[in-house]
């Protein structure tokens, strides 16, 4: 196929994916989406070297590193402090799913099934980039295509129990308001204070890198950074001679090069590099699924639902044991908990659902999204961007 003709049809698939998504109110997220058109596609005719003609395989292999730099950009130390029993809960829904997946997923599934499960599981796309490529490695391409799907499909498991249970948790929140107003003081509070925090923070000691002027945040030279961090993160990568993999690597460094100010935040947005980097790296995902056929389908369903079922088990626990311990409401803690199902934009779309279907005047409804909205987002962030990448490259080497 002609390389603009490729490129506009994957375009174009990508875009309906996102319709659907924004129409279903993600129900059926663009992952989702986009794949069974894809699958079906390929079935029917649709060429197999797409995502080659469109040049995007090459380019979306380099700039994954890119694109895990640019993660640890997102969000700051500071903002975590503030909700540290929120990173608490969802590191340890992470580390549950992974303990769970591997010690009874094994028997149940078989150790190259579980093991491939958790970290996508417990994430997102990057996670399963890492998995397949280790998959990939041994030769697994029944694997490769597994961890594929369970981002597709992962959404669906997580979007209801998140939910119902930030549902229970906002009833709860506007019925305390409702009898003694103490939700909305609290959140008043809070909010009191964070303005305070905020007028009175000075810059961090370790902020040693002056930011750059406006005019010279340009495309070419914030990319140029956020370049050489990732090529520093793959040299680290290297002295550890394989112990740390080098995409976690990337997301450390860019978490670091963040924090002293020699990057800015959310970079490749601000390069203006965001949208077409994740059409390549959707596109590296996507063309996993060239080698599904409808039996390799088949067959992978009882794993699929069943690595599904097992790690939604292994969240559910660990975060309500964790929500527990450090008295979080076992619904709240689930929810955080559930995020790493479906991540960013799920938890502000969820989150702005519950509030606006349970609060029953403007009030209560600021109290509910002013209680669960800052914790379901940097539950996702934890979860998503940061620990199941970390998970991944722990756990690719126990393939």
């Amino acid at each position: 196929m002609e390389g603009v003709l490729a490129m506009t049809v994957v375009c174009i698939i990508f875009a309906i994916g996102d319709f659907v998504s924004a129409k279903t109110k993600a129900i059926f997220s663009m992952l989702f989406t986009s794949s069974v058109i894809l699958l079906v596609g390929f079935w029917v005719g649709l060429p197999k070297t797409i995502f080659e003609d469109a040049a995007l395989l090459k380019i979306g292999s380099i700039l994954i590193a890119l694109l895990i730099t640019h993660m640890g950009t997102l969000m700051g130390i500071e903002e975590l402090k503030k909700q540290w029993k929120t990173v608490l809960i969802a590191l340890g829904a992470v580390a549950g799913i992974g303990i769970f997946m591997f010690l009874v997923g094994s028997p149940i599934l078989g150790r190259e099934y579980a093991v491939a499960a958790a970290p996508p599981i417990a994430g997102g796309i990057v996670a399963a980039i890492i998995m397949g490529e280790a998959a990939k490695a041994m030769g697994l391409e029944t694997i490769v295509v597994f961890t594929t799907l369970l981002v597709v499909v992962q959404g669906f498991f997580g979007y209801p129990v998140a939910s119902l249970m930030l549902k229970k948790e906002a009833e709860k929140l506007a019925a305390r308001f409702r009898e003694n107003g103490e939700a909305d003081e609290n959140a008043a509070a809070q909010e009191t204070a964070a303005a305070s925090a905020g007028q009175q923070q000075s810059k961090p000691w370790y902020r040693v890198v002056p930011p750059l002027p406006k005019e010279l945040q340009t495309t070419f030279i914030l990319l140029a950074k956020l370049g050489i961090v990732a090529v520093v993160g793959f040299k680290l990568a290297g002295l550890t001679n394989g112990v740390v993999n080098a995409y976690v690597m990337c997301l450390l460094v860019g978490i670091v090069f963040r924090e002293i100010g020699f990057l800015e935040d959310s970079i490749m947005t601000g390069a203006n590099a965001f949208g077409l980097g994740m059409v390549a790296l959707m596109a590296v995902v996507f063309a996993n699924l060239v080698n599904a056929t409808p039996d390799m389908l088949i067959t992978l369903l009882r794993p699929l639902l069943g690595s599904l079922a097992l790690g939604l088990v292994g969240i559910m626990l660990s975060s309500w044991i964790l929500g527990k311990l450090l008295g979080y409401s076992k619904e709240m803690a689930i929810a955080i908990g559930t995020s790493a199902l479906f991540g960013f934009p799920g938890t502000f779309v969820i989150s702005n659902e519950v509030a606006n279907a349970v609060g029953k005047t403007d009030d209560e409804k600021k109290v509910i999204l002013n209680s669960i909205l800052p914790k379901m987002l940097v539950a996702g962030f934890i979860t998503v961007t940061i620990s199941s990448v970390v998970l991944a490259g722990f756990m690719a080497k126990l393939m």
